[in-house]
């Protein structure tokens, strides 16, 4: 059996997995998803209840299963109408549907040979290598009837994920006062991650690609990328700038309102919910500017569009491989060494 590290040369597959984090449907799974997510990472309990509030301002529930689920639907009606015709599979990291109990599904099914779509644009231990370890790790578990699975390229600099993020970042352009949609500043957002883990791997170089090719889109609006949801001692160096230090210095700046692009998600999930709509309008609302936050691509048409492209280039010999700005589209098989764990977030 191939691992997730190791596609196949035979190009004929049966089935799309669609691996994401995961996130509690009700306020009862707060404390036993947190538990799952930071199970040996040594976090206080002090933090896990605190993390849990964030969950309770909004009722217990992450959004994250239904906006992918939402995103599955868009995808599985463009694959019906203009193909490959591959049934979609859902399997979470961290809470139901279980990657595990998922695989052991296709696998029942008969499914022999599967890609997977990842819900994560760039690369890191996080945000693809974990997902490869986990997929194999479920595979492991159905062994030998789990089928081979391939997991598709990460896609920060994919053409249509650049459309999609520049038509959200100006929809919210639209939304301030007519006098500031000229030249407000746009402050990037995504995860931080330890340093530690940040030099193991090209997720900065990235995000800082596709925050350009968007921007350049965008002319006339100065922007920089920024950080959220840090977690870990303070002690321990993390990306930076914060995204709410980053807000008060543009307004001590004279900056007269903000545009803030969550583009390392994908869904509007709790983390941009609380640490963007919450937290960093406080901000904005303190200083008295105002603040418009960008939607994630979510079910964007382009984006939707880009999971159906990034499937053809595995079932199509010669599908195209786009990607465009400084850096090539990232291979399919990753290097041995690639995004080692050299740090890892506890929970945010």
């Amino acid at each position: 059996m191939s691992t997730a590290n190791h596609p196949s040369s035979d190009q004929t597959y049966d089935a799309l997995l669609f691996v994401s984090f995961g996130g509690p449907e009700s306020r009862e799974d707060v404390l036993p998803f947190l538990e799952n997510v930071t199970r040996g990472r040594n976090v206080p309990r002090e933090r896990l209840l605190e993390v849990a509030e964030h969950y309770y301002h909004f009722g217990g529930a992450s959004p994250i299963n239904a906006q992918n689920r939402e995103l599955i639907a868009a995808l599985e009606k463009m694959l019906a109408e203009e193909g490959p015709p591959l049934p979609i599979y859902f399997g979470n990291r961290n809470w139901a549907p279980y990657l595990k109990d998922t695989v052991a599904q296709m696998a029942a099914d008969g499914v022999r040979r599967a890609l997977a779509f990842c819900t994560s644009a760039y690369s890191s231990y996080s945000g693809c290598r974990q997902y490869r370890e986990n997929i194999a790790a479920a595979q492991a578990e159905v062994s030998p009837q789990a089928p081979t699975i391939d997991k598709l390229r990460v896609f920060f600099n994919h053409p249509l994920f650049i459309e999609a993020s520049v038509d959200r970042v100006a929809c919210a352009i639209a939304e301030l006062p007519a006098a500031e949609q000229a030249t407000a500043p746009i402050l990037f957002t995504a995860h931080s991650i330890p340093g530690s883990m940040a030099s193991n791997c090209r997720y900065e170089a990235q995000l800082k690609n596709t925050a350009a090719l968007v921007a350049e889109r965008l002319p006339g609006h100065a922007w920089q990328l920024v950080y959220q949801s840090r977690s870990g001692p303070p002690t321990q160096p993390w990306l930076e700038p914060d995204i709410c230090d980053a807000v008060r210095t543009l307004a001590g700046q004279g900056a007269k309102s903000v545009v803030i692009a969550p583009i390392g998600f994908l869904s509007d999930h709790l983390e941009v919910l609380y640490d963007l709509d919450v937290e960093a309008r406080a901000v904005t609302d303190e200083l008295g500017i105002p603040m418009a936050r960008a939607a994630t691509v979510g079910v964007h048409p382009a984006f939707v569009r880009m999971i159906r492209e990034l499937i053809l280039e595995r079932t199509e010999p010669t599908a195209p491989r786009r990607a465009i700005g400084e850096l090539p589209p990232v291979v399919d098989v990753c290097p041995v060494d690639c995004c080692l764990l050299g740090g890892r977030p506890a929970v945010s």
